[in-house]
């Protein structure tokens, strides 16, 4: 997941490498190693218990997760890494955003997983993000996050709005523009100091999201300016500030998760990493006021998305690359999917009991394995480029902008496309 996703108060990077002079993943005299998996935000290993399993099956191995809880921070520190080949986990996290630019400029520094992974297990255009012209596989796809709607029962219920989850996914299945015009009625009768939405922006890069084309066409050109898809979502972020429809949180920084505690967020554009988040950070005092429904309209979305790689550089290649492709199987995506929420990539969970079933406790025992299945097979293959990251997030960050300090939609867009067009050249 991680995602995917998901940030929060910075971290550094940290790691282990053989150029850096730490040598806590050499082998000990009696053969015993650590393995050190950086990433970001919560994957849910460790959550799952599968570290701890991991070692019950290879005693010799132990697995040290050094996480940073914002992607956009961890990023940089990658890079920092890679360039000067130091500081590198055994295995290391890699966001979707991020994942065509490190294919097209470092693949040559990450080991080719298709000699040992079966990448046919994948759902298909999630191991084509993470192939090279040559066809190597530098990632193992870790989750998806296909698209629903997070709700507050109980504040949709005073606003005088259903609250049955079929019922909401009616009101919204014309599309974003429905979603808006709900969030009017909403907002109109309001309980005190509540909002529709947590965030314009989210709602934006779910309907980017949503589209084939996105930032770059299929040759690699920035498109962002012209991409209807943007369009749409900068148009609908924008009514949703001028309106006062959103409570415009950055996600994931202190103020948002405030919110949330506060409970005073009354719904949340969810990829299926995002549950978890509601729940981490909303605390037991919602557990059974929140569910989940359908997102808007009739388009599958994914948002987010992650995976595991190996760098050459490591001491332990061979074992690092077993336990990606442990990770990444069926029965482990299907342990952290019931851990955390983050929908699995490999094709294979699917078919599992424990994920066609699966249910969330807090969210009215909505059933996420089957609304998350059924949106997962008909997510369309989107085109990805190598700077997708960089050209969201500060998108993300004019609409933030809009909501909170009033600018102007065409300021906005300006200073928009202005230091996008600095950063990718």
């Amino acid at each position: 997941m991680a995602t995917t996703v998901l940030t929060a108060s910075a971290l550094l990077l940290t790691g282990c490498s053989s150029d850096d002079g730490d040598d806590s993943n050499a082998s000990d005299s009696g053969g015993n190693i650590t393995l050190t998996l950086a990433d970001f935000g919560q994957f849910g290993y460790k959550e799952a218990g599968l570290f701890e399993q991991y070692h019950k099956l290879h005693p010799n191995i132990t697995v040290k997760e050094d996480t940073a809880a914002n992607e956009q921070d961890y990023y940089p520190k990658l890079l920092q890494h890679l360039n000067s080949n130091s500081g590198l986990g055994d295995v290391t996290g890699i966001e979707v955003g991020r994942i065509t630019e490190i294919v097209s400029t470092q693949a040559d520094k990450f080991t080719d997983l298709s000699k040992s992974i079966d990448v046919n297990d994948w759902v298909s255009w999630k191991e084509k993000q993470a192939t090279t012209t040559d066809g190597a596989v530098i990632g193992a796809g870790t989750d998806i996050g296909p698209m629903s709607l997070c709700y507050r029962k109980d504040l949709f219920q005073q606003a005088g709005l259903p609250t049955d989850r079929e019922e909401v996914a009616k009101k919204v299945q014309g599309g974003w523009e429905d979603y808006l015009k709900l969030g009017e009625q909403y907002q109109a009768k309001a309980p005190k100091d509540t909002y529709f939405m947590d965030s314009a922006s989210a709602m934006y890069n779910a309907v980017v999201s949503s589209s084939t084309k996105q930032y770059y066409d299929a040759d690699g050109k920035p498109i962002y300016k012209e991409n209807p898809a943007v369009k749409q979502g900068w148009n609908l972020a924008a009514e949703a500030a001028s309106k006062h429809l959103t409570h415009g949180l950055a996600q994931f920084q202190d103020p948002w998760k405030a919110a949330l505690r506060k409970g005073s967020v009354a719904t949340v554009v969810c990829p299926a990493w995002m549950s978890v988040q509601i729940q981490n950070y909303g605390g037991d005092a919602y557990k059974g006021k929140w569910d989940i429904t359908r997102a808007p309209g009739t388009s599958a979305a994914n948002w987010g998305g992650s995976f595991l790689a190996v760098p050459k550089s490591g001491k332990h290649v061979k074992e690092a690359t077993e336990l990606v492709k442990w990770l990444t199987a069926p029965e482990q995506q299907a342990a952290v999917f019931k851990a955390v929420g983050v929908f699995p990539s490999n094709k294979g969970a699917y078919e599992l009991a424990s994920v066609k079933t699966a249910k969330l406790p807090y969210f009215s025992d909505a059933p996420i394995g089957q609304i998350y299945a059924d949106e997962a097979k008909s997510i369309p293959e989107a085109v990805l480029g190598p700077k997708d990251g960089t050209i969201k997030d500060t998108i993300s960050t004019q609409i933030n902008n809009m909501e909170q300090r009033g600018t102007k939609p065409d300021k906005a867009w300006k200073d928009a496309t202005e230091t996008i067009d600095k950063a990718i050249g």
